[in-house]
Formats: structure tokens, sequence, C-alpha cells
């Protein structure tokens, strides 16, 4: 009877250490999916950042661009209309169509420098080349992060004896982002509203 208690106890011992090894491996891989998931999430806001923010910036910087070479186009041909001009009376009508044309696109490029002596399409130009360089750098270390967490991941599901338990509770491969052909290309910025 006595021998009959023990293979008992020790058939007990060794299904209590099997079901505490099943759970644990459960846990581990539910835990390492959806860290997997969170990641592929994070992949995702930087996509739909990168989407959303580089429209808005070129337009505001190509409208920014667009005011100030109109200010400055306008100065431009006033100043040649009175360089070409040789009569007095030649340069009177020049000056007039210079007050008639310019004078508001004078006085606002006249506020311009006084309020803002470095132009402000310089800047928006910067700020844009900072803010793609920054987004694509988000969107690279993010992608890079979910393929180290898709490898554990896999590494997990494919390794033995984890494996069997991760066949068993439907546990399958994540993919890797891998970066297509198209995607190798840098992103096309589009400034052709601005004249030149």
């Amino acid at each position: 009877m006595k021998r009959g208690w023990l293979i008992l106890v020790v058939v007990g011992v060794l299904v209590l250490i099997i079901a505490g090894r099943l759970v644990s491996t459960y846990n581990r891989l539910v835990t390492a999916r959806e860290s997997v998931n969170q990641l592929w999430a994070q992949v995702n806001n930087q996509l739909l950042r990168r989407n959303d923010l580089i429209g808005n910036l070129v337009e505001t910087v190509k409208g920014t661009a667009a005011q100030e070479q109109q200010v400055f186009g306008q100065i431009a041909e006033a100043r040649a209309a009175m360089a070409g001009a040789k009569t007095p009376a030649e340069q009177v009508q020049a000056d007039q169509k210079m007050e008639q044309a310019l004078g508001p696109g004078l006085g606002r490029l006249l506020v311009v420098v006084e309020n803002y002596p470095q132009l402000k399409s310089n800047e928006a130009f910067v700020q844009l080349m900072d803010e793609l360089a920054g987004t694509e750098n988000r969107l690279a270390v993010a992608r890079m992060r979910y393929n180290e967490e898709v490898q554990g991941y896999n590494v997990m599901v494919k390794r033995f004896p984890t494996n069997l338990y991760a066949t068993a509770f439907s546990f399958k491969e994540s993919p890797y982002y891998e970066v297509t052909e198209a995607q190798k290309q840098a992103p096309k910025v589009d400034f052709s509203g601005i004249k030149k």
C-alpha cells in the first residue's frame, strides 16, 4: 500500500511539474506575442505620423516660400522697370507702376524684415529637413525594435520543447518587417509649386 501511494505521489509531482512548465511556457508565449503586437503598433504609429506630418510640412513650406517669392519677384520687376527707364517720363511712369504694384508688397517685405530678420522660408526648409530626418529615424528605430522582438518570439516558437506548446496552442511565427524595393527609395518631397 505504501508503494502505491509513493507511485501516486511521484506521478502527482510529475503532473504538477509538467503543468507548471506548460503554464509558464504558455504565459511566456503570450507575453512575447503581445510584445510583438505592441511593437508592430508602434511601427504603424510612426508610419501614420510620417504620412500626416510630411504632407502638412511640405505645404507649409510651399506657402511660406511662395509668399516670399511673390514679394521679391514684384520688387525685382519694379527695379528692372526703373533701371530700364531712360527718359524722365519713363522714370515717372515706372515709379508710379512701382508704387501701385509694390506698395503693399514692399510694406509686407518691410514688416517681414523688421519682425523676422531671417527669412521664414529658410527656417521652414530647415525645420522640414529636420522633421524628415527625425521621422525617418523614428520609423527605422521602430522597425528595428519590432524585428528584434519578432526574432526573440520566433526563436521561442521554434525551439524545442516550446515548439510543442506553441503548436498545441496555435502560436505561429510572426513576419519580419522586410523593406521592399519601393520602400528603399527616399521619400519624395515635391516643391514643384514654387517657381525658380
